[in-house]
């Protein structure tokens, strides 16, 4: 196997450093539009495997020229969900198989936004995967933590602790702090702004709907000590993939994001620097997020400050293999301090990057393999678990609620 990583951000350095304990794959081209960070990142391996390049990730001939130059055979996305079709695009061209974290970006529906789905996540992805399929290609969708391994727990409910489901309910939060920082997201804010501020979708009875941001707010008890944090809707990809390959009556994502953080977000998108669209600045073009952007903190390079564990998890409701009543939450928690102390890495990107990782090392051995566009729940969730703990040594929980 030889990999192409596009993208030596946060996730992206973090995917390297994870790989490179692993033996499975022969060499990761780490390739970003800074070739700095390629460097970067590929200089703190010390490991032959790797090597590092430039390329325009917006410009699909760019990343087929890579591909057919370095020879991969898997190209793994690490970069903001703007640049998934051409990356995409890019990969199938070039005849390699593709991974992402992320999907393909939605629109809100023109008339009713809060009521009725427009262009969804993944829409674009989707439309073409007769001919991944055809090609005898895989598009491997969503699979870093949320979507992913939320996405492998459900498969895992419905195959071996649920007769019936209601409810798919992803479930996000953390206790974290960052010293210094009254507001220092520890994920990526132009990310976190697109899907926080879009409208969530819903799966209930057979459909997709939409409702406002922020709606049907819950307080959700979290494991490992994190203890209760406020969740509310939010616009995922869960939503979108989980009903594909699974029955269930319900399914839902719900962040914990906290009262203020989502005051900043509001005020953001009142001042209208939410925007992708760009506007003129003393004779300069500039995207009013890519400037919110620039003037927060890398997420990446607060490891040393932040405090806390995060938790990705599944909230599953409905009937066991016995027809009783079910409820059961399914989570991967990872504490800061164990990984920025075994791998140098904070815990939000690490936990992101793992998944990924672990699902290049089962296609790599055949115990994963498919054609088309595929989300996580398209594969036995067993190994994926099973790899995860034993071979990560990244244990992932049950606990049965009320």
């Amino acid at each position: 196997m030889k990999i192409l990583l596009v993208g030596a951000g946060g996730v992206g350095s973090a995917f390297c450093a994870i790989a490179a304990r692993r033996d499975f794959f022969e060499s990761v081209l780490v390739a970003d539009y800074s070739r700095e960070s390629a460097d970067r990142a590929v200089a703190a391996l010390d490991d032959e495997r790797f090597s590092a390049a430039q390329v325009d990730a917006s410009d699909a001939a760019s990343v087929e020229a890579l591909v057919r130059d370095c020879g991969a055979t898997h190209v793994m996305n690490a970069v903001d969900p703007r640049f998934v079709m051409p990356i995409f695009e890019g990969a199938y061209a070039a005849g390699a198989d593709y991974l992402d974290m992320a999907m393909s970006l939605s629109k809100p529906h023109p008339d009713q936004p809060h009521a009725l789905t427009g262009v969804k996540l993944g829409d674009e992805q989707f439309a073409v995967a007769g001919q991944w399929e055809s090609a005898g290609r895989l598009a491997l969708v969503g699979i870093g933590v949320e979507p992913g391994l939320s996405d492998v727990f459900a498969r895992y409910a419905a195959d071996h602790l649920f007769s019936e489901i209601d409810e798919l309910g992803t479930r996000d939060g953390a206790n974290l702090t960052v010293d210094g920082y009254d507001f220092a997201p520890s994920f990526s804010i132009w990310t976190t702004i697109e899907e926080c501020l879009n409208p969530p979708v819903v799966w209930q009875d057979g459909e997709w709907f939409t409702t406002p941001p922020f709606s049907e707010p819950e307080v959700f008890d979290f494991p490992e000590g994190i203890g209760p944090v406020e969740c509310v809707n939010v616009e995922h990809e869960e939503v979108l993939l989980m009903p594909r390959w699974i029955d269930a009556k319900r399914a839902t994502f719900k962040y914990g994001l906290g009262n203020e953080f989502i005051e900043v977000l509001k005020t953001l998108h009142m001042l209208g620097l939410d925007s992708t669209e760009k506007v003129s600045v003393g004779g300069v073009e500039v995207a009013p997020r890519d400037v919110v952007a620039a003037c927060l903190p890398n997420p990446a390079e607060l490891g040393d400050r932040m405090h806390g564990k995060t938790c990705a998890g599944l909230w599953v409701t409905g009937k066991d293999k016995a027809g009783l009543p079910r409820s059961t939450y399914l989570y991967h928690v990872v504490d800061n301090d164990w990984s920025m102390q075994e791998y140098g890495h904070q815990c939000v990107v690490w936990q992101t990057a793992v998944n990924p990782v672990v699902a290049l090392e089962l296609l790599a051995n055949g115990t994963w393999s498919g054609a088309g566009v595929l989300g996580p729940e398209a594969f036995d969730a067993v190994p994926f678990l099973e790899l995860l703990r034993d071979g990560y040594g990244s244990p992932w929980g049950q606990q049965e609620l009320g």
